[in-house]
């Protein structure tokens, strides 16, 4: 055998054995979602970091379902778009259905995700919803200033500097944001009412970015059950083999080889900003208990 053969035929839409029983893809969604990669790459979430995965996960043979296992506590609306709409127009191209289970969270942009699937299951346990939009920042015009850094700042647009976390806050920027806000949370609202559809509660308001426990979630109609990936697969597709999908990691990061390379980038402003950044990413998981 060939090693490109050999190693083809240990993908999952390469497995001939798999498909005559059938075979459930299994991918996990973990993280915080965001268009950059983050402190911490293999932690978050974005349309480029899962293209691969799922179109292997929708790509294998004998493929009867897709099943999505979801914790993240949000992130980014756009590319929590992005990943369900990709997750939708695999799901129709290939016909099969896409469940998705709840682990530990599935809030906000998390939720969004939840709902790129036919049905929603979570633990009894599971945070749920956050039906809402929150942005955060920092105000770092004093800091720079402690460190001896003068920041220099040139604009076309009396709008370009809008929100600039070295400037002090403005009450027209943050009106503008909130109106911003609005608009986001109107489009997670007619997304999560377009998926759900009946199932909602319609007795309760569920837009209010709160949460709920999984338990709690059913009364809802944010989610359809409780169960786990197994217990649910395993009744819904007896005969089927549940096929885990991951991502794969480049050569060279799974040599450990590469990651120095950042330094070369060190100031103290691009310091204090990846600690921000990891101090944000940390924040939206305190938020639930995590």
């Amino acid at each position: 055998m060939r090693i490109p053969d050999k190693l083809a035929s240990r993908l999952p839409g390469r497995l001939g054995d798999r498909s005559d029983k059938g075979v459930v893809s299994l991918v996990r969604l973990h993280g915080v979602i965001t268009p950059s990669s983050g402190p911490v790459p293999r932690a978050v979430l974005n349309a480029a970091s899962v293209e691969k995965v799922l179109e292997r996960a929708f790509s294998a043979d004998g493929l009867v379902a897709v099943a999505l296992q979801i914790n993240s506590p949000g992130g980014a609306p756009t590319q929590s778009a992005l990943i369900a709409d990709r997750i939708r127009g695999l799901a129709e191209e290939k016909e099969v259905p896409v469940l998705a289970f709840c682990e530990d969270v599935a809030a906000s942009g998390g939720y969004w995700l939840a709902c790129a699937g036919d049905e929603i299951y979570a633990h009894a346990t599971s945070i749920v919803g956050s039906i809402g939009v929150i942005s955060a920042g920092f105000g770092l015009q004093g800091l720079i200033e402690r460190f001896g850094v003068e920041r220099r700042l040139y604009t076309a647009g009396r709008a370009k500097s809008r929100l600039d976390p070295f400037l002090p806050e403005k009450p027209e920027d943050v009106e503008w944001l909130r109106g911003l806000q609005d608009q986001l949370h109107e489009m997670f609202t007619m997304w999560v009412t377009e998926r759900r559809g009946d199932r909602l509660n319609t007795e309760r308001d569920l837009f209010t970015g709160e949460v709920w426990t999984g338990a709690r979630a059913v009364e809802t109609g944010l989610i359809d059950g409780l169960g786990t990936p197994r217990s649910v697969l395993a009744d819904r597709f007896p005969d089927a083999e549940i096929v885990p999908v991951e991502s794969r990691r480049p050569l060279l990061a799974r040599l450990g080889i590469g990651a120095p390379a950042a330094a070369a980038t060190f100031s103290p402003v691009n310091s204090l900003l990846g600690i921000a950044e990891a101090a944000e990413v940390r924040a939206l998981w305190a938020r639930y208990g995590l």
